[in-house]
């Protein structure tokens, strides 16, 4: 197998694209740098008053809700559909996944699936590499992959990859209403913070600890699957990319550190296949299908696996649909 390692920059693809507006751009900074400014604040606060019980919950709270709104729901669920379920939890996973901030449910979708066609190729939208030789040229792909390609103009055709969530009009709505649960992401954790302490300094902190450092901590450790999960780490399997296991964004990412599992077996509802590699978010899955809220939950069989090891001479075979019991 050829070795998908970049030895050179590619000629450039004639991809069309629509160019990013000014408010667009002005609109990202914002979503880049108030998160940054929070969490400038809230270390100041924490000088100053020190850290409460009910600064943490928000914090943690909002993190897993909303990190998960990204993992299970925008990723899992709706980019690569590793399982089923009804209408009404697929409706949270999207308000859940708007709320982390990253882009609207049909954007999200149709860039990762960009992503995933071209993997470490020149029209990946975030890959770290094709930046050029030497330190100079991994920096860059580094600032691309982590946060550059937020600024980059889209390609014309990202409906194309999402015409089944474009069949339901309740995903439309959710994904159209993006910019109400971005409100309501940092709204809920500000009243419960009030609520909570019953003071109005709570209202404060709880929208800086809840809200802003939450999205703070969101925002980089996903754009780290794009960026440090497609450069440093182990390839336990043949993915035909760059995509490295990591282990601390492993946990972090709620199993979606498992990158280099993830892109061998991407229809896959677990990153983490072995024991030790925790993978919430799997769990979580595996949570909704126990109380019969989530269906047809799909895992790479045995033998799969053994044929997408580095070591192994056969050709990679893919999942199978249906069931997880079917499949193991």
């Amino acid at each position: 197998m050829p070795d998908p390692t970049p030895t050179a920059e590619p000629a450039p693809h004639e991809t069309a694209t629509v160019p990013m507006s000014l408010g667009a751009r002005v609109a990202t900074l914002v979503a880049i740098l108030g998160p940054l400014a929070g969490l400038a604040v809230a270390a100041a606060l924490f000088w100053g008053r020190g850290f409460t019980w009910v600064d943490l919950g928000l914090l943690v709270g909002m993190y897993l809700l909303t990190a998960l709104g990204i993992t299970v729901g925008y990723h899992r669920l709706f980019v690569h559909r590793s399982f089923e379920t009804n209408i009404v939890v697929k409706f949270v996973f999207a308000v859940l996944g708007s709320m982390a901030v990253q882009g609207s449910l049909l954007k999200w979708v149709a860039l990762h699936r960009r992503h995933h066609q071209h993997s470490d190729q020149v029209d990946d939208p975030h890959t770290p590499h094709h930046q050029g030789p030497g330190i100079l040229g991994w920096l860059r792909g580094y600032w691309r992959a982590h946060i550059g390609w937020l600024f980059e103009p889209e390609p014309a055709d990202l409906p194309r990859y999402v015409p089944d969530l474009e069949k339901s009009r309740a995903l439309r709505v959710a994904s159209i209403l993006f910019p109400v649960w971005i409100v309501l992401g940092l709204v809920i954790p500000a009243v419960l913070g009030g609520l909570l302490s019953g003071t109005w300094m709570g209202v404060w902190t709880g929208f800086i600890w809840g809200g802003l450092v939450r999205l703070f901590l969101v925002h980089h450790v996903t754009w780290s699957v794009n960026s440090a999960c497609h450069l440093w780490g182990l390839r336990p399997y043949r993915s035909g990319d760059e995509s490295r296991n990591n282990a601390v964004f492993g946990v972090l990412a709620l199993g979606e550190g498992w990158h280099n599992t993830h892109h061998a077996f991407p229809t896959s509802a677990r990153h983490g296949l072995r024991w030790w590699q925790i993978d919430l978010t799997y769990e979580v899955i595996r949570a909704l299908e126990l109380v019969g809220l989530a269906w047809d939950v799909k895992l790479p069989s045995k033998q799969a696996q053994v044929e997408r090891e580095t070591h192994a001479e056969t050709e990679p075979s893919g999942l199978s649909s249906g069931s997880r019991r079917g499949l193991c």
